[in-house]
């Protein structure tokens, strides 16, 4: 299957640290880990890890960060042909604050409002597509046009473009803060009839198949016809910065090979799981192998 990934691309510098630093310090440190980063862009990277046949649209500066994540992508498959490269604009930059004693991260990204990427005519007809909601028109355009494709968002932060895209598509993979906002109900894990009733009342507003990802409380999802939860792996947390991505990737990897959809969640949890005992997003991309050995360890 042709998967084409449509979205944000950054570069992110990231430095651990045993515990955030208090404000107006000085902090000296020992390491920073570099890579290329944003939402549609790790997911890209995994899928292309993992064997599918990728390609990325989005646009990154004509300078070092961007040809650095070019190479990226083509170290691990993804097609680089709709990698544009902006003399006008910089390449998109996130820094993060890794606070490796609890897994926590702070990012902070600068991108003008103004960089958007050219469109282009694809030249074949994808048969799925992945978009985080960056490149909004475009990503319109192409939800209309190709209408056969089976197209998942990752609905991260709830606006009224991202809310317009989702209820285009056929899986809305959205955060917590995305469910609560589209849905007006607050998750509360103390009362899980919360949970059900969020679920239930985005299934009236989006047509497609909804998730709803709680990071360290799992997944909300449904199967044959209920709600269900799916808790994760438990593991020692170092850096959750590209846990998200990671899961749209899997859950998209697993789409396309028409898994049963519990073992799709599965999948997507152990990988999204995984990448926290790694600090950097593309850094911390586990293996189909990885995901295999603890695939039975989920309930």
């Amino acid at each position: 299957m042709k998967i084409v990934c449509i979205g944000h691309a950054a570069y992110d510098i990231t430095i651990p640290m045993d515990e955030f630093p208090e404000e107006n310090t000085k902090n000296r440190v020992n390491d920073r880990m570099e890579c290329g980063g944003g939402p549609a862009s790790n997911a890209a990277y995994l899928l292309g890890k993992w064997g599918a046949d990728v390609h990325f649209l989005g646009i990154v500066g004509n300078d070092e960060y961007g040809n650095v994540i070019r190479n990226e992508f083509e170290d691990v498959g993804v097609s680089t042909n709709f990698l544009q490269f902006s003399d006008d604009h910089k390449t998109t930059s996130s820094f993060i604050v890794a606070n490796i004693s609890n897994g926590s991260r702070t990012i902070l990204t600068y991108r003008p409002s103004e960089m958007t990427m050219d469109e282009v005519d694809l030249g074949f007809e994808p048969d799925m597509i992945l978009l985080d909601g960056q490149e909004y028109e475009f990503s319109k355009k192409l939800l209309n046009k190709y209408k056969d494709a089976i197209s998942v968002i990752d609905a991260g932060r709830y606006n009224e473009k991202n809310l317009e895209l989702a209820k285009m598509c056929n899986h809305v993979v959205c955060s917590k803060e995305f469910a609560e906002e589209a849905s007006g109900i607050k998750a509360d894990f103390d009362n899980l009839l919360s949970l059900t009733q969020m679920y239930n009342k985005l299934n009236e507003i989006f047509d497609g198949e909804v998730v709803v990802t709680l990071e360290s409380k799992g997944s909300l999802y449904g199967y044959k016809g209920k709600a269900k939860l799916m808790t994760p792996l438990k593991f020692k947390a170092l850096d959750s910065t590209g846990a998200g991505d990671i899961f749209h990737g899997a859950y998209t990897y697993c789409i396309s090979k028409n898994m049963d959809f519990e073992d799709v969640i599965k999948v997507s949890n152990v990988a999204g799981a995984l990448s926290v005992l790694k600090i950097g997003g593309r850094y911390s991309m586990p293996s189909k192998e990885e995901v295999r050995e603890y695939f039975n360890e989920v309930e």
